[in-house]
């Protein structure tokens, strides 16, 4: 595998959003919905999604807020995702499956080019280096109000909440970095209110996976 897109027959559909937004949630229902139309799906995430990635993963969700300056963080989120790619993603979509994955290349761009203030260049190049010109066929953002989200992640339960301890700026830049996003590549990116109930939040990802992969309803 080069970095370059490899010719797939199967579909590659990204889950994005800031802390609490319910990402891991609808990802597993639409999984289920999928599966029930005889799809083979593959459920995956990042950081991790490879026995390599998982270990990088230890090192970003857990610990001190500022144990990593925000260009190490990237890089770390780089190979990463680089090693999830190679092992997880790429393998999968070559073999005629659609992949779902908690979280992509957007969180990077979010988390560090947006909320850490390392800007939008910096991440681009590194994205570049691990991904060639592989994109998703859909990203769906899950925007919720970040006093919302944040109460929702803190019922969670676990350690991986690194990033969670962030301050509120943060979270608020970060949120406004994934609508930023949403902009700039309406043709990938559809923004999905979170700030509602499960069932609610669901039947919007539906539609929208229905609607922009061409899915018989």
């Amino acid at each position: 595998m080069t970095g370059t897109s490899p010719a797939v027959r199967g579909r590659f559909i990204t889950l994005e959003g800031g802390e609490g937004a319910g990402k891991s949630t609808q990802l597993r229902r639409l999984s289920a919905a999928l599966a029930a139309r005889g799809i083979d799906v593959v459920t995956t995430r990042e950081p991790g999604g490879s026995p390599g990635a998982e270990e990088i993963r230890g090192l970003l969700v857990t610990g001190e807020t500022g144990r990593w300056s925000p260009v190490t963080e990237a890089l770390l989120h780089t190979a990463a995702r680089r090693d999830h790619l190679e092992r997880t993603v790429w393998p999968a979509l070559e073999s005629g499956r659609w992949v779902l994955c908690d979280r992509f290349f957007d969180s990077t761009m979010a988390y560090q080019g947006y909320g850490l203030g390392l800007g939008r260049g910096l991440v681009e190049t590194l994205q570049r280096a691990a991904l060639g010109d592989f994109r998703p066929d859909l990203t769906l953002i899950l925007d919720i109000d970040v006093a919302t989200g944040l109460k929702r992640a803190a019922a969670r339960p676990g350690g991986e909440d690194r990033y969670e301890r962030m301050d509120r700026a943060f979270h608020q830049r970060l949120r406004e970095g994934f609508l930023d996003i949403a902009r700039r590549e309406p043709e990938r990116c559809a923004v999905v209110d979170a700030d509602t109930d499960a069932d609610g939040v669901e039947a919007r990802i539906r539609a929208e996976v229905a609607a922009r992969l061409d899915l018989a309803p």
